[in-house]
């Protein structure tokens, strides 16, 4: 073999090799960009779910009289749906397990005690009833959602976060 086909040959390994790595490469940086995305979707869904509980006190406060039996079975899927988030959570994410179990606690105590009081009021029979009159507190709630968006924010691998509030508004 003469010089002129080892270095062809040689190149031909090299190039071949290239590739290989290169699509290697890229197949797990798409392996990694997917996860990512799959991860940041159920995130932003368990947050959802605490959102939904945290929105339950509006919801039994304007209840018809009608309504009790539907905001019930509402609150019980929420419920399950809050355990299901959190058992994918400690599986898949168990690093943002903590922080999220803190924000249902959190919820759970702040909206929990918003929803009982809700129920010991009469339901609204005019139109102008509709409207409490302002926001429920969730200081508690907001504190520990920043907390649990952080955590999925390094989870996800960003480095700087930064949290934005929902604005209150009135009800």
């Amino acid at each position: 073999m003469g010089w002129a086909q080892a270095t062809t040959l040689i190149v031909a390994v090299i190039t071949g090799a290239g590739a290989v790595v290169a699509a290697a490469v890229t197949y797990g940086l798409t392996q990694r960009a997917g996860r990512r995305e799959r991860q940041a979707k159920a995130f932003a869904e368990a947050l959802a779910t605490i959102e939904e509980y945290a929105n339950m006190p509006y919801r039994i406060r304007r209840r018809s009289s009608e309504a009790r039996h539907e905001i019930s079975a509402e609150l019980d899927k929420i419920q399950s749906q809050i355990a299901f988030q959190h058992a994918w959570l400690q599986i898949e994410a168990p690093e943002v397990a903590a922080a999220y179990d803190r924000l249902v606690r959190v919820a759970r105590s702040e909206a929990g005690e918003q929803m009982r009081k809700a129920w010991t009021q009469s339901p609204p029979t005019l139109d102008e009833e509709m409207s409490i009159g302002g926001a429920y507190p969730r200081v508690q709630i907001d504190g520990a959602r920043r907390d649990c968006i952080t955590a999925m924010c390094v989870a996800l691998g960003r480095r700087e976060v930064e949290i934005q509030t929902l604005p209150s508004f009135p009800r």
